[in-house]
């Protein structure tokens, strides 16, 4: 039998708030309608079903914030509610005896009134950190709306379903029991390259919060103050700025893990330099920070930094690399845990961190370092095509432990990707990872907006790798950035579908380029090949079509209600598109006339190889990229399609 919850899942892809809006519209003076679909949650909820009719949310509403609920978390709620049209929101710390009207309750299970309300669900928050019940439906001579959370982190979690659901006057009648599948979800600020603003990071933690990650890695590699000037202390400003971002980052149920990069120059047995380590963590534990990283990844560890560390640790190597670091390690996990025993464990990332094979330097750091301790690992490579469960069973051999996966993708701080946004999907991770990692982090782009199209699906797949879907998943982070605009969404899934390419350090990508395009092209090379006079021409007119969609869709992304950060980070892109629309455009008219006989196409084709030659050479944003160069539209495919295009009814007709 189809698991129910694929069922539902599939029924999800009608959209929901087109199907309410509807029944309001039909039916605006009944309080319930029989229009109801399952609605589409991202991440894919663990188990959701409908429970009845939709019903109309009313101009008024009760809103029971539990004792324990935080004032940021029923602000939120509120707004939630005021964005849906409700006019008045009334609140109490109480549920009423009698529900009437609409009521929506927030709270935790461990509270007595929450326990109450989750005695038929079967005990699911129990067990589960981070998990939530949504209940809703109606109740007594009302409908009550129920939000409650295994502790403060699932019912914020709650609340981010709840905005996806509250999309309309009506409301769905469901249950949804949810919790994610990964302890560890978010992204790292670990790029080369320019860093994000403050400005960037807190949209980044908001956007984080909104699809239930939680956590966030401040490592830019160009801080001087993390990396190079580690031992010096940060200024006031810029340390205040952290604390901000962390407060941020605290109300948004987003762990904030500032990590130092000392490896460079530390000396591991120097006294002095773990004085200093700890008076930089001492710096922003006063702003508010509670959880740190160790970085020792891209370092020397054939040689001392310091004669000290030879007459401590002997002969220089990767095997003494390890068990210095894991001395420095162990001694900072102590420290963190001394001044705060609830503090979250130390991450590190080793200096060799990609692939699972056995050597001196793993064996070394899997046998002295503290088992608390967590340990990142980027996969079978740098940038791996794929990550499957032996891949991750291996590197839980090798560490000792089940590892934190820093995934570098979608980071372009690397030649490959020179020219390029990285917009395909998260993809070719295997389902069940999630039983053999401790977790998995994003390396973004430098590019913060663009960068959330990618790493939707990694929150995604973290909370729910079983019942993850790639293309869904990467159509909703679309819908997102379009401000739930159907139109502003296909242009944008336009727009992707050029910036399909998902390069590795090898020659061969982990994903293709422009596969949606390079599908219409191949479709009408064949209907030139193969079609008679009216396949032709009909083939013609529809690639022409397609063309004008292609050449319109930047600016309809930026006349939309798209984050303006995404319009400024991808604008060379977009002027580059709608030049190589101009050309495809131009090619499609040559083609016509030549189909037709006339005797100026040749006008045509010329026009569209003098506007491929200037989209070709329009260059990235000066500075905001480690590697610059002309932007890359669907190349490969687009490019190679206008060069050969007038040859293309010439072969048709000699093949026949």
């Amino acid at each position: 039998m189809m698991n129910k919850r694929i069922i539902y899942g599939l029924l999800g892809v009608v959209i929901f708030s087109g199907s309410l809006k509807l029944g309001h519209a039909q039916q605006k003076n009944f309080e319930t309608t029989t229009v109801a679909s399952l609605p589409s949650i991202f991440p894919s909820p663990v188990f959701m079903e409908l429970q009845g009719e939709s019903f109309l949310l009313g101009q008024s509403v009760t809103l029971v914030a539990l004792p324990e609920v935080s004032e940021y978390t029923k602000t939120a709620v509120v707004k939630m509610l005021n964005k849906a049209g409700v006019k008045n929101v009334n609140t109490t710390q109480k549920i009423p005896k009698s529900i009437r009207g609409t009521v929506v309750v927030l709270g935790e299970s461990k509270n007595g009134d929450g326990k109450a309300l989750l005695s038929n669900h079967k005990g699911i928050l129990d067990n589960h950190k981070e998990g939530y019940v949504i209940s809703s439906g109606k109740k007594d001579q009302g409908f009550l709306i129920s939000l409650m959370g295994h502790d403060a982190h699932g019912l914020f979690h709650a609340t981010q379903s709840f905005a996806q659901l509250i999309t309309s006057a009506f409301f769905p009648s469901l249950l949804i029991q949810d919790y994610p599948a990964q302890p560890i979800r978010g992204s790292v600020e670990g790029f080369y390259g320019k860093p994000w603003t403050m400005l960037e990071r807190e949209q980044h933690l908001l956007f984080l919060s909104s699809v239930k990650a939680n956590t966030y890695v401040y490592t830019p590699k160009d801080d001087p103050y993390a990396r190079d000037r580690w031992r010096e202390p940060y200024p006031a400003d810029t340390l205040s700025e952290l604390g901000r971002i962390a407060k941020i980052a605290t109300d948004n149920h987003i762990n904030f893990v500032y990590a130092i990069s000392p490896g460079p120059t530390i000396c591991f047995s120097c006294k002095t330099d773990f004085d200093l380590l700890k008076d930089k963590v001492n710096a922003l534990r006063s702003v508010g920070v509670r959880s740190f990283y160790l970085a020792l990844d891209d370092i020397e560890y054939q040689k001392w930094n310091c004669n000290q560390d030879s007459i401590t640790f002997g002969k220089s190597g990767p095997e003494a690399a390890a068990v210095a670091q894991s001395s420095l390690l162990n001694k900072l996990q102590n420290y963190i845990k001394g001044v705060d025993p609830e503090a979250p464990n130390l991450i590190m990332v080793p200096t060799e961190y990609y692939d699972a094979k056995e050597t001196p330097y793993k064996a070394a750091l899997r046998k002295n370092l503290n088992q608390d301790i967590v340990v990142q690992w980027t996969g079978t490579d740098v940038v791996p095509p794929s990550i499957s469960i032996n891949d991750a069973k291996a590197a839980t051999k090798v560490f000792g432990k089940p590892t934190l996966l820093w995934d570098n993708y979608p980071v372009n701080d690397y030649a490959e990707s020179k020219g390029r946004l990285l917009l395909a999907p998260y993809d070719r991770r295997e389902a069940g990872l999630s039983k053999q990692l401790a977790g998995i982090l994003s390396n973004p782009m430098n590019q913060e907006a663009a960068s959330r199209v990618a790493i939707t699906g990694v929150a995604a797949f973290a909370w729910n790798d079983q019942d993850y879907d790639a293309s869904r998943t990467w159509t909703f982070a679309a819908r997102q950035l379009a401000g739930n605009n159907p139109k502003t969404t296909q242009a944008l899934l336009l727009f992707f579908d050029t910036q399909h390419l998902a390069p590795t350090f090898g020659t061969h990508p982990w994903q293709v380029q422009a596969p949606s395009l390079k599908l219409i092209l191949d479709q009408f090379r064949d209907a030139l090949s193969y079609g008679n006079k009216e396949d032709r021409a009909q083939a013609i007119k529809s690639l022409l079509n397609h063309a004008q969609e292609f050449r319109n869709a930047p600016n309809i992304i930026r006349s939309g209600t798209i984050d303006k950060g995404f319009i400024r980070e991808a604008g060379p892109w977009l002027d580059a598109m709608a030049i190589w629309g101009e050309a495809l455009e131009s090619v499609v008219l040559g083609l016509q006339e030549l189909e037709m006989g006339k005797s100026n196409s040749i006008g045509y084709f010329e026009q569209a190889q003098e506007l491929a030659k200037k989209a070709a050479v329009i260059p990235s944003t000066p500075g905001a990229t480690r590697f610059e160069g002309p932007v890359k539209i669907a190349d490969g495919v687009l490019d190679v399609f206008i060069k050969d295009a007038p040859k293309l009814l010439y072969i048709a007709k000699v093949s026949k």
